[in-house]
């Protein structure tokens, strides 16, 4: 039986070691600072980006990847025919990023060991997918059961994220002004989630972050009972409200694994500094 590769994109922040080790391969989007073109986690990082973005007078933009971009990654691991390929990418709803990936491969000669999803998700909600991917890969599952895999993992997670400010939702066209403003005035904090259209839903509010953390609890509980999770919380550039999230949900839930990593530049153009998300699936 042959191996199975996997391919991602940018937008699904997994941390650079964590590609490494399972041998992910990443095609980055874009982001623009005025004439300034970067790509993203790999000519700039969270970090610096967060710093621009605060700073910068006007919001960057974002690009996806171009149908050559995935071309030459998609040529040189189809090239055995013995592997697999599964390119798992940002939800369709938020990107043209999937349809890049459907094209390329419509611009191959007749590969029948690609496999393009479109996750429906974004950050480590597709992370999430490819990680769990990538180490069935590693193990020698196949095609098939590592397609199942994925789908199991999609139904079955939950992804609730607080933003530190609507003014980047605002400003990326997810929220009307009217809203971000009142929103702002009263301290009002919406509930966000990606839901199974692969697009970003409010799905409650609360006043203020503490009582907005104390809603993701009690929905999680209706979500998961008292089933045993796996936990991922992502920031940008919020570690300690990160922390602070993660301990309130240990206080709640047996959590086996917990892990952190950073929204990275273009998932944070429309977030902003300040989010802290939870992406949690059960155990087994």
């Amino acid at each position: 039986m042959g191996k199975v590769r996997i391919v991602t994109d940018s937008t699904s922040d997994i941390p650079e070691s964590v590609r490494k080790e399972y041998g992910i391969e990443m095609v980055p989007l874009k982001v623009h600072f005025g004439t300034e073109t970067y790509y993203d986690s790999i000519t700039i990082q969270s970090d610096e980006f967060y710093n621009k973005l605060t700073s910068s007078p006007a919001l960057p933009t974002t690009s996806q990847p171009s149908p050559v971009d995935f071309l030459e990654i998609y040529k040189t691991l189809t090239e055995d025919p013995e592997t697999e390929v599964i390119s798992i990418h940002l939800s369709s709803a938020m990107s043209g990023t999937y349809q890049s990936a459907v094209l390329a491969k419509s611009l191959l000669e007749d590969k029948p060991n690609l496999t393009i999803v479109d996750s429906k998700s974004a950050s480590y909600g597709i992370g999430l997918l490819v990680v769990a991917a990538a180490q069935a890969a590693q193990e020698g599952k196949s095609k098939e059961d590592i397609l199942a895999l994925i789908e199991k993992i999609r139904r079955e997670l939950r992804i609730y994220f607080l933003v530190g400010t609507l003014d980047y939702l605002q400003k990326g066209g997810r929220i009307g002004k009217a809203a971000a403003m009142f929103g702002s005035l009263l301290n009002i904090k919406p509930i966000l989630t990606i839901d199974d259209d692969g697009e970003v839903n409010s799905i409650d509010k609360a006043r203020g972050h503490k009582k907005a953390m104390a809603r993701i609890v009690e929905l999680m509980k209706t979500d998961f009972g008292g089933k045993e999770l796996h936990l991922t919380v992502a920031h940008s550039q919020c570690r300690e409200a990160a922390e602070e999230f993660s301990t309130l949900l240990q206080e709640h839930f047996h959590i086996s694994k917990l892990t952190y990593t950073d929204i990275g530049p273009v998932i944070g153009t429309y977030t902003g500094p300040g989010t802290v998300a939870a992406f949690a699936i059960p155990a087994s």
